[in-house]
């Protein structure tokens, strides 16, 4: 009897998404924070990292951007 296949296969946005992440948590984003902001698709990640290189506190560029 064949078993099922429970391979995952993540889709293309997760895969961006979960890289998206990775670069606002590289930029100084806490781990939830990018979570959520990498799953928005009306958050440019430029201007996001480009907050917190100029000093915006994480919480503040969360805000501005949302």
């Amino acid at each position: 009897m064949p078993t099922a296949d429970t391979t995952f296969q993540e889709t293309e946005q997760e895969i961006v998404e979960r890289w998206r992440a990775q670069e606002l948590e590289r930029a100084g984003f806490p781990e939830d924070m990018a979570n959520e902001l990498a799953m928005r698709t009306d958050v440019d990640l430029h201007a996001a990292i480009n907050l917190i290189r100029r000093g915006c506190a994480p919480e503040l560029a969360a805000q501005i951007l949302l």
